[in-house]
């Protein structure tokens, strides 16, 4: 065979290979979000990718048939295919290495096919497939699945093997396409750093996952911060109430928090305080609704938002197993967690930035708010059994924290800088490397 027809085939054969090495990584990697997106435009190729993918024995299989077929049919076309000219070139120029030219030219021959196809035909066509791999896959899956069916025979034979193995071992024949929040995530943070998904956007994003985590009672009104009225109350009570907390609604009780009666408006009081209509609630048992939200403290925001829309209400109340009342809640208390940017207002009041690598920080706050400033902190201990930083430093000191407690986690020391009784108001967060600075 003349060296002109060898090199036209190893050309033929490196392109070959060539094809099913784009084959092979262009399809393995085209991704299935991407993929029905081009089918919901009609794209019938990105629906064979598809079938392929769900499939993949048959088609991996037919990959490394062709692979090693055409591996095998290089190395022969290519055995020794420059060694005459080595040979030659040795003898008339270098004599002293006359003995070991065959040698030579056979290994020189080897070293250049091998190079050749490592290079122009996997090294290179992989690195293209990378790169559009849901548009390659499109172009090449036609041709893909008529070497499937031309090795039809030969995949039945090594593919069942291979399926046999698998059952042995206790491996997955085919592969999971479940996608976790974990992915969604990776994939919002990917887009903010090219730029796609803007910063507003990607802090929506994680709230909007964050909902179906957190429970309701992270981000309630607590107990002893409700301000209710009873029907014994006073005019000038009720007034002063009014006046001192402008909240648009109040709770109405019989006696104490817990004997609840329903809730009433700031704005069907107030005209009828104008007017003189009101002395006190005990004669205007009317005028408050007694279809009043109420909700268990084992919800998470998610859940709870649901109930919002099937009340048509957006003020709840919180009981827990006991039925006693732990909190107050409103939709605008959602709302504000799941809008980024009307989160951090809420978290300057509570999370004040003293100077740098220091924050003192309400006793009150969400462990998840004191995450997003304290960013090295991706999880408390055991961070499902409490709410709040003070519920943080009790569960770590196995008690009532006093004043000048401290814990340290990860990078930071948490110190108790005031208590109200037994309640923790304020905390002091000092990052250790900046405090030993």
């Amino acid at each position: 065979m003349s060296i002109g027809i060898r090199i036209v085939l190893i050309i033929i054969l490196m392109s070959i290979c060539m094809f099913l090495s784009i084959s092979e990584i262009s399809l393995a990697s085209a991704r299935k979000l991407k993929l029905q997106l081009m089918i919901d435009e009609g794209n019938k190729n990105a629906e064979r990718v598809m079938d392929i993918q769900h499939t993949s024995g048959d088609f991996f299989t037919a990959v490394q048939i062709g692979t090693n077929a055409v591996s095998i049919l290089a190395g022969i076309v290519g055995d020794g295919i420059i060694a005459p000219y080595v040979k030659s070139f040795i003898v008339d120029y270098i004599p002293m290495l006359s003995s070991q030219s065959s040698f030579i030219g056979d290994t020189l021959s080897f070293v250049l096919i091998t190079a050749l196809f490592i290079e122009f035909a996997d090294l290179v066509p992989r690195r293209m497939a990378m790169v559009a791999p849901e548009k390659i896959s499109t172009v090449i899956v036609r041709p893909m699945l008529f070497l499937i069916q031309i090795v039809k025979p030969l995949i039945f034979i090594f593919n069942g093997t291979a399926n046999i193995i698998f059952k042995i071992f206790g491996i997955p024949l085919v592969r999971e396409e479940i996608i976790t929040y974990d992915d969604i995530f990776a994939m919002v943070d990917a887009g903010a750093e090219a730029g796609v998904v803007q910063k507003k956007e990607h802090s929506l994003i994680e709230n909007i996952f964050e909902l179906e985590s957190r429970w309701v009672s992270s981000i309630m009104t607590t107990r002893d911060n409700i301000v209710y009225l009873t029907v014994n109350e006073s005019e000038e009570s009720i007034k002063n109430k009014i006046a001192n907390n402008p909240h648009a609604k109040f709770l109405v009780c019989e006696n104490d928090i817990d004997s609840i009666l329903g809730y009433v408006s700031s704005k069907d009081i107030l005209p009828r305080m104008l007017t003189g209509e009101i002395n006190g609630l005990k004669n205007i048992k009317g005028i408050y609704n007694r279809a009043l939200l109420v909700i268990p403290n084992t919800l998470t925001l998610s859940e709870a938002l649901d109930r919002f829309n099937e009340a048509r209400d957006d003020f709840a109340i919180i009981l827990n197993e006991y039925g006693l009342v732990v909190g107050l809640i409103t939709l605008n208390d959602v709302v504000n967690t799941l809008m980024g940017d009307i989160v951090h207002q809420i978290l300057d009041e509570q999370i004040i930035e003293r100077e740098e690598g220091s924050w003192l920080i309400d006793g009150e706050t969400p462990v998840e708010d004191v995450k997003k400033v304290l960013v090295d902190i991706e999880k408390f201990p055991e961070e499902d059994t409490y709410e709040t930083i003070a519920g943080f430093m009790m569960y770590m000191l196995k008690s009532i924290p006093k004043k000048s407690a401290v814990v340290d986690f990860e990078n930071y020391t948490f110190e108790v800088v005031d208590v109200d009784r037994f309640k923790i108001d304020q905390l002091l967060v000092t990052r250790k490397n900046e405090k030993q600075n």
